[in-house]
């Protein structure tokens, strides 16, 4: 989206304004249907018949919307529309899973499908721009905001936020956009040190330009409207202010000419990062940066005044931002159509009416693709006509806990829980409940309850976790683990000795105790599944539907091996088990609970003849990389296969893996196919010590199979050549 060429229009109105009005364009205050931040002593509707605010987020819903408009276009003095903005992260009105979650699908047309869904309820509500998709890439289990994140790796968050992006923003039958994405935050905030929220990030520009720029980028080129830089700090430079990676490298060197949206009273927080004595300062370092919209510090309005009057900021830096904003609202649609979507008064709100049937089902395959099956011994699942269920825990009967956090519109009378979902899909079975604990602490534990419903059950499902207050943004936890409370159920569940299925609701990896572990049957990371959990965990648990997601994000087996992920670079001292001068820990194992990509079907699939098409490759030649995959089990299923890379030997030390590509085959039984990868050598480089593409003569090794974990990969080699 180009923003910042000449329009006859803007330019009118930007020279009719005076300067109080064009601060009102690139302020963004909140109207209170849900708090983001910290409040603000506002009344946004005086602010708009006075020209003093451009944009509202945290409203919805055709009435608010239909008046604030009504109030900017009717009663203020050059009648300029509102937009209005919304963290619709994952659903509008219906929920899909958790981020953390549906990532684990490695289903780029999924991502898309419920970006575009949302995007549909939202712009029925009014809402022309969404703050997501969030793609900080995260290792911390600690930090309570890994649930928005597309997990740990580069390129899962790159082609989730491309997904996210196309799906936001697909045109509707106006051929206008939908709904505005605006990508976050810019950039590595999934770095904070101790997984502390809003905690400073101090990490090398190598890092930066190999793990935490790449999804930006790749949203850049997809067209994104709009950027959001992050609240922290990177390497003492809070990003608000951070000339050198907005203005340099996302405007200058990638030019993207979108809108730069500060964070909820970020800018104001430059007084607290200590980069600004006051207002003043705080606003012109945001504005040189090329931060074009103040959300919610007053800082732009207050303080860029008294910045023009000592010279920190230019008229020309204030119109440039002012022509962004006008430009972006006209490129919406909304000088010529500003109740868009809402044009009668008596227009009803999207949340205002049922889910519709298309909406539910793909929830459900939502839901259905991100619940992942981490373990399951003997083959005990599916369940096989099970005379009497009995379901415990705090998360099996909670519907706004499985909506999970940033839930939006979403309604917990709209979510269909565990408990129904397993009544209706098993209704031929005495399905039981149980609270038998709560979320945390040990008062309402009854145990008795608990061994009262179990008693005679053929297999119990223990649905433990998280509440969706326990992740999310300003909930780090320095131990991400199931309360006692419920590991007290859990225990009772394992004493019963009925096969105990564990369901783990969660938006984060939990630490999980070994006997835990070891005793359940089954496993199922079902993480906050959204409005059609219960049913789709009951069809998995039945067999109706073969489980294929898989993690994209590393479970650790202690909180002091985070932070932990798959690409992790050699040392001179590799680890090894049997030599205690190696990296590794000595109260704890090196590897992980389960790795990245790790995720069970009820079939069982093998790979066979990997090859490549060439040995030996220049530095503009493609390579194929193929393998033959089978369904060599007992059903119909999914499988997910990966494509890493390693260069093992080169002028800076390179990751043990890198992942280079991915996808899904679906395969009936006994069937093969022939999965092919079509890598570009230069996409092989690496960066140098200069930080300049580098590609080296040489061994390069690919790796491909169903996860992270050596034990599921497959290596052939080829030859770097360049002549």
């Amino acid at each position: 989206m180009k923003l910042s060429g000449k329009s006859a229009r803007s330019d009118a109105l930007i020279g009719r304004m005076n300067l109080s009005e064009k601060l009102g364009q690139i302020s963004m205050l909140a109207d209170g249907l849900v708090e983001t931040g910290p409040p603000g002593p506002h009344n946004p509707f005086n602010m708009i018949v006075d020209g003093r605010v451009g944009s509202l987020l945290n409203v919805w819903g055709a009435h608010l919307v239909r008046e604030a408009q009504r109030k900017a276009v009717e009663e203020s003095r050059l009648g300029v529309p509102l937009f209005f903005g919304l963290d619709v992260v994952h659903g509008h009105k219906s929920i899909h899973p958790v981020p953390i979650g549906e990532a684990g699908s490695f289903d780029r047309q999924l991502w898309e499908a419920t970006a575009r869904d949302s995007a549909i309820e939202a712009m029925a509500d009014g809402v022309h721009m969404t703050f997501a998709p969030m793609i900080d890439v995260a290792r911390d289990p600690r930090w309570g905001r890994i649930v928005e994140t597309a997990g740990e790796d580069p390129l899962v968050n790159a082609e989730f936020g491309r997904a996210r992006v196309r799906g936001y923003q697909a045109p509707d039958a106006q051929g206008l956009m939908r709904l505005a994405a605006c990508a976050k935050h810019f950039c590595a905030y999934g770095a904070v040190l101790s997984g502390r929220d809003y905690a400073e990030a101090d990490i090398s520009w190598r890092a930066l330009e190999e793990i935490y720029l790449p999804p930006f980028r790749a949203c850049v080129d997809e067209g994104v409207a709009a950027i959001m830089p992050a609240f922290v700090d990177v390497a003492g430079v809070a990003m608000t202010a951070h000339k050198r990676l907005l203005r340099d490298m996302l405007r200058a060197r990638w030019r993207f000419d979108g809108l730069i949206v500060s964070d909820y009273n970020a800018i104001a927080e430059l007084i607290n990062h200590g980069v600004a004595a006051d207002l003043a300062e705080a606003a012109a370092l945001a504005l040189n940066a090329g931060v074009d919209i103040d959300m919610m510090s007053d800082a732009y309005f207050n303080g860029l005044p008294i910045a023009l009057a000592r010279g920190l900021v230019s008229m020309d830096d204030v119109d440039m931002a002012v022509r962004r904003v006008l430009n972006f609202k006209e490129q919406l649609g909304l000088f010529d159509d500003p109740y868009r979507n809402m044009a009668h008064k008596t227009a009803k709100s999207a949340t205002s009416k049922p889910l519709a049937p298309e909406r539910r089902a793909l929830s459900r395959q939502a839901a259905q693709s991100s619940i992942v099956l981490l373990k399951n011994a003997d083959g005990f699942l599916p369940l096989k006509a099970p005379r009497m269920l009995a379901v415990l825990g705090p998360l099996a009967d909670s519907p706004n806990d499985q909506l999970g956090p940033w839930a939006s519109a979403g309604a917990g009378e709209d979510a269909v829980t565990f408990v129904a979902g397993l009544r209706e899909t098993f209704a031929q079975t005495d399905v039981r409940y149980a609270k038998g604990a709560p979320f945390e602490g040990r008062d309402e534990v009854d145990l008795e309850a608990a061994r009262k419903t179990l008693a005679g059950a053929d297999a119990i499902i223990l649905c433990i976790g998280e509440s969706r207050l326990m992740s999310g943004e300003a909930v780090s936890r320095t131990r991400p683990e199931v309360p006692e409370g419920q590991l007290e159920l859990a225990r009772t569940a394992l004493e019963s000795g009925a096969p105990v299925i564990l369901a783990i609701n969660s938006g984060r990896p939990l630490i999980l105790p070994d006997w835990l572990v070891e005793g359940a049957q089954a496993i199922l990371a079902a993480w906050h599944a959204g409005t059609e959990a219960g049913p789709a965990l009951a069809q998995i648990l039945s067999g109706a539907c073969n489980p294929s997601a898989r993690l994209a994000i590393t479970w650790p087996r202690v909180t002091g091996q985070a932070p932990i992920f798959y690409g992790i670079r050699p040392t001179g001292r590799p680890h090894d088990p049997q030599n205690g001068w190696s990296t590794g820990f000595s109260d704890a194992p090196f590897d992980p609970r389960w790795s990245f990509g790790q995720g069970l079907s009820y079939t069982r699939f093998t790979r066979a003849n990997l090859r490549v098409d060439r040995d030996t490759l220049g530095l503009d030649d493609l390579v194929s990389v193929s393998v033959d995959v089978t369904n060599a089990g007992v059903c119909d299923g999914v499988e997910t296969v990966f494509l890493f890379s390693r260069d093992p030997v080169a002028q800076v030390t390179r990751p043990m893996l890198e992942l280079h590509d991915f996808t899904k085959v679906a395969l009936r039984q006994g069937e093969t196919r022939t999965v092919v990868f079509v890598v570009k050598a230069r996409d092989l480089c690496y960066l140098d010590e200069d930080r300049k593409p580098r590609l080296d003569d040489g061994a390069m090794q690919f790796h491909i199979g169903a996860s992270a974990r050596p034990a599921d990969l497959d290596r052939i080699d080829v030859t770097i050549a360049q002549g």
